[in-house]
């Protein structure tokens, strides 16, 4: 059952520890696409037939495709982090002379329990002088570096009764011993390739050295750190690059920070995908009317994962909208609008699925459990238009090591292009899909 892609998907995380070098791995896979870089401070050259990006903070990025006139966007949005922690800005703590730790916070929910005990190391970004300049470098210690040790059961009894994690007390990760201490930042510096004095400031993450793996009878499932949301991002990504004779300008939104609220100038929540549309109609020469007729009759699609259905606790999922891995797209529904889909969006992404012969399941909480949130109704606070929220079923979302079906991402893939490939408009009494 394996999929063609699941080897690639698996390589695109490998090379994707945070949010930056995600945006890093996609602008590689563009380039190559023949994609052409923007810059938010320039004026934007836009010709027909063109393929662009740009990209805010180094973590978010927007790419998309210019047809020979603009009747509206087609956008994906998926997000380019995953809960992890942060290391804190001084970032050694020492225990006596014996140990070396690092001070590190929560980054999202995560699954605690599942960075235990196993091999980690760090990632992000460090700014750093040069002479009269500030750079911004991608940064890893490519290399085991930390874990955070359990505590025996000998010294905790009840840890298999339940036990509330604290972060500054059970989750710091150990560094080396005693010796070690005051070499952290020299350990950042010599992977960036610069001098530790003249780290200016960093952002960087933890994350789990065990690398992603195909596996069950018949290799029909994968497991990866970061699949939320990194199997909806490269699949998107292939899709876009895929899809051929755009009749509407295709586009492609990797945003950051959905995994804390999107309130950031980088996040689902700021003005970066409103501010590229807007700009990209005003290039086009289009004036405030034209613009908002041209954004009503677009279509958003909120790629994020769902939550499959769990082999030891099928009670927890709805008596019968429950996905599954290798199902197919997973269309999620919530009737406080924690997701965008409504009767409209997903019967026209129902359309577009069957014309990529591709099959969808349907998600919706447990009416007395809560579920989480996403990107769609977030972006649709900057720029409104009709939006579904979609993804692929997955297992232990938000652990440290998540688990999806290996055919979904090709399924992704196809529904993907499909949709940058269709034409989506208004008619009497409807809406018409070809």
């Amino acid at each position: 059952m394996q999929s063609c892609y699941s080897k690639e998907l698996l390589e695109f995380i490998e090379k994707s520890p945070t949010c930056f070098h995600v945006v890093a791995a996609l602008e590689n896979m563009l380039r190559e696409a023949g994609f052409e870089k923007l810059q938010e401070s320039s004026r934007w050259p836009l010709r027909a037939g063109g393929k662009y990006y740009v990209t805010r903070n180094g973590s978010s990025i927007i790419a998309f495709c210019m047809p020979e006139t603009i009747d509206g966007f087609h956008i994906i949005a998926c997000h380019s982090d995953s809960p992890t922690f942060k290391v804190k800005e001084l970032p050694e703590i020492g225990v006596g002379k014996k140990y070396t730790k690092l001070n590190v916070e929560g980054y999202g929910g995560m699954l605690m329990s599942t960075w235990f005990d196993r091999p980690l190391s760090v990632a992000g970004r460090i700014l750093a002088r040069e002479k009269e300049r500030i750079v911004s470098r991608l940064v890893n210690v490519d290399r085991d570096l930390l874990i955070i040790p359990s505590l025996a059961i000998h010294m905790n009894r009840g840890v298999n009764d339940g036990y509330k994690f604290n972060i500054q007390k059970d989750l710091l990760p150990l560094y080396g011993d005693g010796g070690c201490a005051g070499t952290f930042m020299e350990v950042i510096a010599e992977a960036a390739g610069v001098k530790a004095p003249d780290i200016m400031g960093h952002d960087l993450f933890l994350y789990p050295r065990v690398l992603g793996s195909i596996w069950g009878k018949d290799d029909c499932y994968i497991s990866s750190a970061r699949l939320d949301d990194l199997q909806c991002v490269f699949s998107s990504a292939k899709g876009l690059i895929m899809a051929e004779n755009c009749s509407q300008a295709a586009m492609l939104a990797v945003l950051d920070n959905e995994e804390v609220g999107s309130t950031t100038k980088q996040g689902a929540a700021s003005d970066f995908l409103k501010e590229t549309v807007f700009r990209i109609c005003c290039e086009r020469g289009m004036d405030a009317v034209e613009r908002s007729r041209t954004v009503a009759s677009s279509f958003m699609v909120s790629a994020d994962n769902a939550q499959a259905a769990h082999p030891n606790h099928m009670e927890k999922a709805d008596a019968v909208n429950r996905p599954f891995m290798n199902e197919g797209i997973v269309i999620k529904y919530n009737a406080n609008q924690k997701y965008t889909s409504d009767a409209v969006s997903s019967a026209i992404f129902k359309m577009i699925c069957e014309k990529a012969d591709v099959p969808y399941q349907v998600y919706v909480n447990r009416s007395d459990i809560p579920g989480g949130s996403t990107l769609g109704n977030i972006a649709g606070t900057q720029i409104s238009m009709n939006t579904v929220d979609i993804g692929l079923a997955q297992l232990a979302m938000h652990s440290a090591y998540e688990t999806a079906g290996a055919k979904d991402t090709e399924y992704m893939i196809k529904v993907c292009r499909q949709f940058f490939e269709s034409i989506i408009r208004c008619a009497e009494n409807g809406y018409e899909v070809r």
